[in-house]
């Protein structure tokens, strides 16, 4: 017999679950929208890596209900994007490893929602799992994209070159003692208004 084939754009969450059977897949990144958007390069699309995922269903026995469904689902891709530093391209590593819970309907859905740490969503037969993907790799993307370490010197602007430019004239030459004055005795002055006072 056969084993029946599980389409990630319209899949049968709990057919899938049941089969405990895992799915993987390598998609073009401009089938994805959204992650496309995050992209800052002149480099031609082809050359963009493939996102990437896994996913795997699981039935959890419960006490006094049916089993809960779960699926554990992880991603991964590259996107190149404007470093905020040194405004030079970085390659940004996206990636997620989670669980997610799915309930018979909405009402359960949020109930459970307010009381789990866990992301609870709703069962469907044609549910698009590359979405789920997609919304995943898009939370994982950094607000400021940026170089651990930058491959151009990063121009400071006009403040911050005055700042440097005066620490380091007021810095010690290295292996030098720096001199140091003693601050005044907060309490001095009012001692000298006190002899004068007697």
């Amino acid at each position: 017999m056969k084993a029946r084939e599980f389409h990630p754009r319209r899949l049968d969450v709990r057919s899938f679950a049941e089969t405990g059977e895992p799915l993987a897949g390598r998609d073009a990144l401009d089938g994805f929208e959204r992650l496309l958007q995050l992209r800052d390069t002149e480099a031609a699309l082809g050359t963009a890596p493939p996102v990437e995922w896994r996913v795997q269903g699981e039935l959890r026995p419960q006490r006094g209900g049916p089993p809960q469904v779960w699926l554990h689902l992880s991603g991964a891709t590259m996107v190149s994007q404007q470093c905020q530093r040194c405004l030079e391209d970085v390659e940004v590593p996206l990636a997620f490893d989670r669980w997610f819970l799915f309930v018979e309907n909405e009402r359960q859905a949020a109930e459970l929602d307010a009381d789990t740490e866990d992301d609870v969503l709703v069962l469907s037969r044609q549910f698009d799992l590359l979405e789920l993907v997609e919304d995943e790799l898009l939370l994982a993307a950094p607000i400021v994209p940026r170089h651990d370490v930058c491959p151009v010197p990063v121009k400071l602007s006009a403040g911050e070159e005055d700042l440097s430019a005066t620490a380091s004239a007021e810095a010690p030459p290295p292996g030098a003692v720096r001199e140091t004055t003693a601050a005044p005795h907060p309490f001095a002055a009012l001692a000298a208004l006190r002899k004068d006072s007697c």
